[in-house]
């Protein structure tokens, strides 16, 4: 990406106007447009660069074709936003969030799975009665944990259950660079070695064409009667009735969810109603600086750009995630 033309950054996330001034810092000579959820289709097809996310409808197709944009930085880890056919089959480089916010994530799990754990959704039904009577609670001390999936988000969870006094185990696409705290890292095609030993099962898979729905009955029946199931990647890896049916059957211990397979989830789904289910809203990855740091990190890459590198978080457009050789989420923009 050269310099020799005033270059222009579309942004499309909820930015102020001290991360305006960051990013035109970076880049004194380029035009820097906030074009907002409300702007972004129409200024997307004069970008040369778009960092962000767009929740509505974008042109992504005309985008490609006309062969101008030549870079987008996500400001999600998910990348199903952006990666059509035509932006795939493009010569744009694309790069992610991916484990930028790994540090929210392993909070927001461990939230949902102490919850479960101590049998929060119990006590919280009593509190609303204005019970105070004890009831049973589990231990997480001397758990085996299963991770389906050890991208960032997954080996910061690790490393927050490590002390824990449990045993830790990881499925990947890529079974590489295993820490010391995990006893076990295996090929995604031996999830169910996993899920057969595992106490605690913990999602945190890309979605893409080979993760959509891939967690269902099958894997579910695979699992240990009275299992914890916590999902804190996206809702569409999961086949949700299969989930109802398995918290009906009584099979799983409770279940922690920050996703569902359709968000917002609708107020007739049998989920809210299941006594052992604890459900947020997509907060995973919030944070109270998460604008300061989705923009420092975005500077972060603008820099790289311009020296000729590679960015941070390059994604393989095929997979929909950065392979481990560029998976740098916990960058500069969070030390």
């Amino acid at each position: 990406m050269t310099n020799d033309r005033k270059r222009r950054i579309v942004l499309c996330y909820p930015v102020e106007r001290k991360h305006i001034a960051e990013i035109q810092a970076s880049a004194p000579h380029d035009e820097v447009v906030n074009a907002g959820q409300e702007g972004v289709a129409e200024e997307l097809l004069e970008a040369d660069i778009f960092c962000g996310h767009a929740k509505v409808p974008v042109p992504w197709s005309e985008v490609a074709s006309k062969g101008r944009l030549q870079w987008i930085q996500s400001s999600a880890a998910g990348m199903d936003h952006c990666l059509v056919p035509e932006v795939i089959d493009s010569e744009i480089t694309v790069s992610s969030a991916s484990g930028l916010f790994a540090h929210q994530v392993a909070e927001q799990t461990m939230a949902l799975l102490l919850g479960l754990i101590r049998s929060f959704p119990t006590f919280f039904r009593a509190h609303e009665r204005r019970e105070f009577t004890r009831r049973p609670t589990d231990d997480l001390r001397g758990k085996t944990i299963g991770l389906v999936g050890f991208g960032g988000n997954g080996r910061r969870i690790a490393e927050v259950l490590a002390p824990w006094n449990v045993r830790i185990l990881a499925t990947d696409a890529f079974p590489v660079q295993r820490p010391a705290h995990v006893d076990e890292l295996l090929p995604a095609n031996q999830l169910d070695d996993l899920l057969k030993v595992s106490d605690v099962v913990i999602l945190c898979v890309p979605l893409n064409a080979r993760t959509a729905g891939f967690f269902g009955a099958r894997q579910f029946a695979a699992m240990k009667q009275n299992c914890y199931f916590i999902n804190v990647a996206r809702g569409q890896v999961v086949d949700e009735a299969a989930l109802i049916h398995t918290l009906n059957d009584g099979r799983l211990a409770g279940a922690g969810l920050d996703v569902t397979e359709t968000e917002p989830l609708s107020p007739t789904s049998k989920l809210w109603t299941l006594p052992n289910v604890i459900i947020t809203p997509h907060v995973g990855a919030q944070s109270a600086d998460r604008v300061d740091v989705s923009t420092r990190f975005f500077c972060e890459n603008l820099k790289r750009i311009d020296q000729g590198k590679p960015p941070l978080n390059l994604v393989d457009k095929h997979l929909g995630f950065p392979l481990p050789e560029h998976h740098q989420g916990l960058s500069e923009a969070q030390r």
